[in-house]
């Protein structure tokens, strides 16, 4: 076992993870309040950001992506600013359009956006994209070393598990754990879910016990993560355990994530309860195509993964994946495509027993 995962002392003590979720809602809409009021106030637009991707993250709050939009269209409709400019390209990284989110960087740079702020987030762009990541690592240590804070351990643990170095991922990601000082639930929580990503997902040889604990760990935090929960499904389904997948995703079925109603959908047809299942898939076949129509590239690669496996359409799966690819070539992007493209030629020399003229996709 992890070193990480054995030591319970060195779990930072947060604030109860379902009074923290109320209280996220609260400020969010308290904030939205004042943006309406006066869009230009110093650091509300800023706030509001910071907030919704919260409520991405954890809640699986999907509609938060348009809520940004609009936010970031009524700041540049107020004022023409290198903050405004920030503002949008951040709202651009969020939703995965970085050549937007580059565009606006260029923009706040023209405009006399102060250096620091520019350069952390074209760096966040470059690690999000897979791009000369020995080069975005050097960075992530130097701002590392000079804080050894929660927010700059994060990223460099996720370049780290990027290049494939995971125990040193691991290492810092304790290290995170450690320099937390704060009583949020949500950065914490985060940590979890990077190291059950780490073991459960990045790793070539995968040890999914203790992913599944850092998972648990996380969803201790914050009861509501549905990403957490979502992974931690997976994981009891491949180990056959229907009844735990159903108990961890019932309760947030009402999430706007699509990747719930999938995940549950599996199970069901596990237990080959196929009308419900079908009831599930179409819901989530409905929430995804209605997300790829206005964030295409921030659901190309869940849904190129769920129409790889039970939304059972291998070329509408090949189109997102290889937008993915143009957008964020990064290692997990090619995985994905070629292990989407290779299922499609299986399934096609199988279908050319029966249909000669069938084409085998590039």
């Amino acid at each position: 076992m992890s070193a990480a995962a054995s030591s319970t002392a060195s779990w930072p003590q947060a604030t109860d993870g379902e009074i923290a979720v109320i209280n996220l809602e609260s400020a969010r809409r308290h904030a939205w309040m004042r943006f309406r009021q006066d869009p230009t106030l110093p650091d509300i637009a800023e706030a509001i950001v910071d907030m919704e991707r919260l409520r991405i993250q954890f809640a699986g709050d999907v509609e938060a992506l348009d809520r940004l939009e609009a936010l970031a269209a009524r700041l540049s409709d107020a004022e023409e600013s290198f903050r405004a400019a920030l503002v949008q390209a951040e709202v651009a990284s969020t939703g995965h359009r970085f050549a937007d989110a580059t565009m606006h960087l260029a923009r706040a740079t023209v405009l006399g956006a102060p250096r620091e702020a520019a350069d952390r987030q074209a760096l966040s762009i470059d690690q999000a994209r897979g791009m000369e990541l020995d080069r975005v690592l050097d960075a992530r240590r130097r701002i590392a070393r000079a804080g050894a804070r929660l927010e700059d351990l994060l990223p460099l643990g996720a370049v780290l598990a990027d290049l494939e170095r995971f125990t040193e991922a691991e290492a810092v990601y304790q290290q995170a754990f450690d320099a937390y000082a704060g009583t949020s639930p949500f950065p914490p929580a985060w940590v979890c879910f990077q190291l059950g990503m780490l073991w459960g997902e990045l790793n070539p040889v995968p040890d999914l016990n203790l992913a599944a604990r850092w998972y648990r760990r996380a969803i201790a935090y914050v009861p509501v993560y549905v990403r957490a929960r979502v992974h931690l499904a997976e994981i009891h389904a491949s180990q056959g355990r229907t009844g735990k997948v159903e108990a961890l995703l019932l309760p947030v079925l009402s999430s706007s994530d699509p990747e719930v109603r999938w995940r549950l959908a599996d199970v069901l047809i596990a237990q080959e309860r196929f009308e419900e299942a079908e009831t599930q898939l179409e819901a989530a076949r409905f929430g995804f195509e209605k997300l790829l129509e206005t964030h295409l590239l921030a659901f190309a690669d869940h849904a190129a993964e769920f129409y790889a496996g039970s939304g059972n359409n291998l070329k509408r799966a090949l189109e997102l994946a290889r937008a993915n690819i143009a957008n964020r070539p990064t290692r997990h992007a090619l995985q994905q495509a070629h292990a989407i493209v290779s299922k499609a030629k299986v399934t096609t020399v199988a279908t050319q027993a029966k249909a000669p003229h069938v084409q085998v996709p590039e």
